[in-house]
């Protein structure tokens, strides 16, 4: 498999969704993960499973496209729709790529595991958000 394909314009919360507001330490396009920099003032930025533990730990998802240093509102809970077609059932993960959601099949040896969610309907995922950001071997 291969990482999902967002449509921004498409990426919307869903049932129960919880949600948070900051600031964007990067270019955020909506339907990336996050993480936050605790070393730049907690600035979101694009999670990265092949990068670091602390790039690989997600936090959230972009409901909206942002600059470096505009405001960003995240998701960090509930049910979301990705703006992409989701596998019910599939575990997901963040990506290689940065900000993308890969399956959890795709992880490969040197990634940082984190589980994002799970697949509930072709057009939503539910946010788990649960891993110890471990290294595959």
């Amino acid at each position: 498999m291969a990482d999902l394909v967002v449509t921004a314009a498409n990426v919307v919360s869903g049932t129960g969704a919880v949600t948070e507001d900051g600031t964007a330490g990067a270019t955020i396009t909506a339907g990336q993960l996050l993480y936050k920099d605790a070393a730049d003032s907690n600035k979101w930025k694009l999670n990265d499973g092949n990068l670091s533990q602390a790039a690989a730990d997600i936090y959230g998802v972009a409901l909206a496209s942002a600059s470096n240093n505009q405001p960003l509102r995240v998701q960090t809970g509930g049910e979301y729709n990705p703006g992409a077609t989701a596998v019910v059932g599939t575990v997901y993960v963040g990506s290689a790529t940065a900000g993308g959601i890969a399956p959890a099949a795709d992880l490969a040896s040197g990634n940082f595991t984190k589980v994002w969610g799970v697949g509930k309907t072709a057009s939503n995922i539910v946010i788990v958000n649960k891993g110890a950001g471990v290294a595959v071997p």
